[in-house]
């Protein structure tokens, strides 16, 4: 099991029956990024996707009250060699498609500055919500680099083309308040409620039957990737092979018994 597990960039827990939350523990150096919390992030997200039963939810957050993600720490790539700068984000990139790949929901509380990388690890997630205080930024092209583990994918795909090419171009912060109305995150709270708003929506997740939130992910994951006909195609694949589950039934005779479902995913 993943909590048996000892890391030493992150934190995990286990809030609530089902859930998991990962936390970046690095608040010293705004929560960045190292070869080794890049290491760790893969290896705790390729175990979810080995095991999707394991948990019902996934909760990724940053320690600390300062950031949730500043991004690759600048410090650890002073002095790498073009080998080993290759090396490193080659890493990142891995990470973040095994992020992308959680077969369960995963859930954003962006408790402060997500820049650069950490951007593109938040938008990773299912959605987010975040600080009022929070603040965003793709500062790549001021670094003489670009958007390298999703950002020019993940970005434009929720707030537009457009706006993404002026985020990601000028290299400029947005506020809390402009990720809210371009639709990238999907509440705002003040920044000591935002974790427990994201746990109380895993909860009302992690109730629900966990074979049909993960066949909704996947279809509603997949069918954006698709023309409409051929999405509402594999929409109905997902969906026959839930009629024969155990969950299906319980939750007919569940409603039908006017009692709360006891789903087990199966």
């Amino acid at each position: 099991m993943l909590l048996d597990r000892s890391y030493s960039t992150l934190l995990l827990d286990a809030p609530a029956p089902g859930i998991l939350q990962v936390t970046l523990n690095r608040p010293e150096r705004a929560n960045a990024f190292t070869s080794t919390m890049g290491e760790e992030i893969l290896q705790v997200f390729q175990a979810l996707e080995a095991d999707p039963a394991a948990y019902r939810c996934v909760v990724l957050t940053g320690a600390g009250n300062r950031a949730f993600c500043a991004g690759a720490d600048l410090k650890e790539r002073n002095g790498m060699t073009d080998e080993q700068f290759s090396r490193q984000h080659y890493l990142f990139e891995r990470m973040a498609r095994a992020v992308l790949a959680c077969p369960m929901p995963l859930l954003g509380a962006v408790n402060g500055a997500a820049f650069a990388g950490g951007l593109e690890l938040a938008l990773c997630c299912d959605f987010l919500y975040a600080s009022e205080t929070a603040r965003f930024a793709l500062t790549e092209v001021t670094l003489g680099i670009m958007p390298g583990a999703g950002g020019t994918q993940n970005l434009p795909r929720t707030i537009g083309e457009r706006r993404a090419k002026e985020v990601i171009l000028t290299g400029k912060p947005f506020s809390a308040q402009d990720a809210l109305a371009w639709g990238m995150v999907n509440k705002l709270y003040p920044a000591e409620e935002v974790l427990a708003a994201v746990l109380e929506t895993a909860q009302a997740i992690a109730a629900n039957a966990p074979l049909s939130v993960r066949q909704a992910k996947k279809s509603i994951s997949q069918g954006l990737q698709m023309d409409r006909a051929s999405g509402m195609l594999f929409e109905i694949e997902a969906y026959y092979q839930l009629i024969p589950t155990e969950d299906r039934n319980e939750g007919i005779r569940a409603f039908n018994e006017k009692r709360k479902p006891n789903f087990k995913g199966r």
